[in-house]
């Protein structure tokens, strides 16, 4: 058996971070079990689903490394819907309502004022064809519901354990509405059955949904699913992430200039024992995917995090995953500038602003009580090409003439050369000046 998982967004807006973990644990799933990762559009909501959105989606997946192997839309698939309800209607298991969203409201509060809970009372099924009839004359269309067995549905979920949900408990769900479009549930149960889906991984606020699901699945002649249902995100202080959501999108982090690596790396383990840690390649957080290490607690997520995880994933990036970028953005060649720098990352970004300490134009900063030591270091520097051992054979010079050390020795020339007060380690900057501007930026020339 081939393992496959789906991903299944609808393209009424942007990827947030919740949708993100549910993409990166189906595809950590499929590819770890060498499985398939499947892309499903559900746009059935015509009204509020556009290309834009759907494109936007695909450019979101891309970006976190997360290929698909297949992608479709259920747009395209009306038809198999069509048949798959008219299957269930003669099989007795479909059945026409006829109330109105205000009258099922008035029926919900009238069970729960009376300590009753709020299912549907299948009262549709007691009408006669007289009322069917004066319903159809006042113009009312009717929504279906899928009628539940009322037993017990029983599956080993993959993160929850034995789950069970009693089908007497819940209402029976509404497959099709009044003017005749689709609901989530059966459209999703005929995909998942033709594209011979063998997991489905999704929020815990799906579980109840599952049971119901599988019912229709079996109704259809299919095989249920492996299920596993992980546990929701909060937010850092422990409140509702979907209410802060909109600042979350995956369009708004990328556009901030973090890397993908490090969301994948924090959403990878939240809700795990394993400590976050940053991973440079898809492949290593593939390999140490383990789905029963999910636990049931809320996972708490903080974008803060996410930050952190970026400067050390740059601090440990290799030469060899950066330089096509750094070649973009014009750095010069070989390990030694990206070794040089990468420590003061926070964003890779930021290599730019280095550039600019190198390239200028600088405007160098030299205090009056600075301006004596200033002129004795340009006579000091080492003529001709500077090396990585010209700025430690300078400084060591420069101790021994005039008596300064520290902070004294090194931040006067820092502040000359670069204009700045930090920055990366002067030995790796300073030949990548060079030697006229480093004696017009001594000179206190913008240069």
């Amino acid at each position: 058996m081939t393992v496959r998982t789906r991903f299944a967004p609808s393209p009424t807006g942007n990827l947030h971070v919740g949708n993100a973990r549910a993409a990166l644990f189906c595809y950590l799933f499929a590819k770890g079990q060498d499985g398939q990762f499947i892309l499903r559009m559900d746009d059935t909501d015509e009204a509020r689903s556009t290309v834009a959105f759907a494109e936007a989606i695909k450019t979101d997946l891309a970006w976190l490394g997360l290929d698909y192997d297949e992608t479709f839309k259920q747009s395209d698939r009306f038809d198999q819907y069509e048949a798959a309800f008219e299957k269930l209607k003669a099989q007795g298991l479909v059945y026409a309502c006829y109330e109105t969203p205000d009258e099922l409201d008035r029926k919900r509060k009238r069970q729960l004022a009376r300590g009753m809970p709020p299912v549907y009372d299948r009262a549709a099924l007691q009408l006669t064809d007289d009322q069917i009839e004066t319903y159809a004359e006042e113009g009312r269309t009717p929504h279906y519901r899928f009628k539940l067995s009322g037993g017990a549905i029983v599956w080993n979920d993959m993160v929850r354990g034995e789950q069970k949900i009693e089908t007497a408990s819940l209402s029976d769900p509404v497959i099709r509405r009044a003017d005749g479009s689709w609901l989530y549930t059966l459209p999703s149960v005929v995909d998942d059955i033709d594209s011979k889906i063998t997991h489905v991984i999704r929020g815990e606020d799906h579980v109840t949904n599952s049971g119901a699901q599988i019912e229709i699945i079996e109704s259809l002649g299919g095989n249920a699913p492996v299920f596993a249902h992980f546990s929701l995100m909060l937010a850092a202080d422990g409140g509702a992430l979907s209410k802060r959501i909109g600042s979350l999108s995956l369009a708004d982090l990328r556009d901030s200039g973090v890397e993908a690596m490090s969301l994948n790396s924090l959403i990878a383990r939240l809700g795990t024992a394993d400590a976050v840690e940053p991973v440079q390649h898809m492949a290593t957080l593939i390999d140490g995917f383990d789905m029963s290490r999910l636990g049931r607690a809320p996972a708490r997520f903080d974008a803060e995090d996410v930050t952190r995880l970026n400067a050390r994933i740059l601090h440990d990036m290799e030469y060899g995953d950066a330089a096509p970028r750094l070649a973009d953005m014009g750095a010069p060649e070989g390990a030694g500038f990206w070794d040089g720098i990468k420590g003061n990352l926070t964003l890779f970004a930021d290599v730019t602003d280095i550039l600019h300490l190198i390239k200028g134009p600088v405007s160098p900063v030299i205090e009056a009580e600075d301006q004596d030591y200033v002129v004795a270091a340009l006579d000091a520097l080492p003529q001709g090409e500077l090396t990585e051992a010209s700025w430690s054979e300078w400084t060591q010079a420069l101790k021994q003439s005039t008596g300064r050390k520290g902070r004294g020795l090194f931040m006067p020339l820092r502040q000359a050369l670069t204009g700045q007060a930090h920055g990366p380690e002067m030995q790796h900057l300073l030949p990548l000046i060079g030697y006229d501007k480093a004696v017009a930026r001594l000179q206190g020339k913008e240069g």
